[in-house]
């Protein structure tokens, strides 16, 4: 069986010695980007890897042009995952510790690439955690394999294009950060406050109950129920702050049986790169 969205913490327990699986530990910290690593060297799931969200999951930031995480050239990130073992065929299945955004980066850069199989662990690691499942400290030695990407170009959306659809309804815009950010009310991360003019409101973590697990789907269903039927031709687009917690609403979104949306990857910390770029500011969603 194939996972492609989500996982259980008992389904990967089932798993974890099959040899074609290969877990991936996305632990980070947008304050201490040294954090997840420190937390994945004391213990992690067996046999996981560790992906880092500056080195390896984004590629270089170019001052002016680039968001702060911007997407890594392809043949690169192939060769990344080459690195840790995971070739076209390999079960990959990711976590964190913070409710998936991070390992939503991954899980949506292998799917960006044409990798089917790949889950986020339904409550990170501490889901695993709190099933008493083992934990190691010891550091994997995989054997390289080989991938050959097959870009998927409907995976990402442009600045250009973006900024072409803002005056038609040809596209609908899902902001994934807090809606004080969203609003232009506090900005802690980014030099500009606001979002794409136009863009709709819908903070990640609408997709997680207070347990930090997905939400049912039914509930996610009904949470994006306004854009489950959008009109001939309409295409969703996800973005945040740059190009990470949108993956979560587009995994939400695709686990609840909607289509594939776009990714502005590069999203509000690119878009204000570029000042003749328009901006809004309101609490309206």
């Amino acid at each position: 069986m194939a996972y492609t969205t989500l996982i259980s913490a008992e389904e990967l327990h089932r798993n974890l010695d099959q040899e074609d699986w290969v877990v991936m530990d996305c632990r980070f910290g947008l304050g201490n980007t040294e954090k997840g690593r420190e937390e994945y060297l004391v213990s992690h799931i067996p046999g996981a890897r560790y992906a880092h969200l500056d080195e390896d999951l984004s590629g270089p930031i170019i001052p002016g042009e680039t968001g702060r995480h911007p997407l890594p050239d392809i043949t690169s990130f192939a060769k990344q995952l080459a690195h840790w073992g995971i070739s076209n065929d390999t079960q990959v299945v990711a976590y964190d510790s913070m409710g998936g955004p991070f390992a939503a980066r991954l899980w949506w850069m292998l799917t960006w690439l044409g990798h089917e199989n790949v889950a986020v662990l339904d409550g990170g690691f501490p889901a695993w955690q709190n099933k008493g499942y083992p934990t190691s400290d010891s550091l994997p030695q995989p054997a390289p394999a080989s991938y050959t990407p097959s870009a998927n170009p409907n995976r990402t959306v442009s600045a250009d294009e973006v900024l072409n659809h803002l005056e038609h309804p040809a596209s609908v815009l899902i902001d994934a950060r807090a809606e004080q950010r969203f609003a232009g009310i506090h900005e802690p991360i980014d030099p500009v406050a606001g979002h794409i003019p136009g863009a709709l409101s819908f903070p990640f973590k609408g997709n997680l109950t207070e347990n930090g697990f997905f939400k049912s789907v039914d509930q996610l269903k009904e949470r994006f129920s306004a854009l489950s039927q959008p009109s001939p031709g309409t295409k969703i687009v996800c973005y945040c702050g740059s190009g990470v917690t949108a993956a979560h609403n587009i995994l939400a979104m695709v686990h609840a049986g909607l289509p594939f949306p776009g990714m502005y990857a590069g999203s509000w910390s690119e878009w204000i790169t570029d000042q003749n770029r328009p901006i809004s500011k309101n609490s309206g969603k």
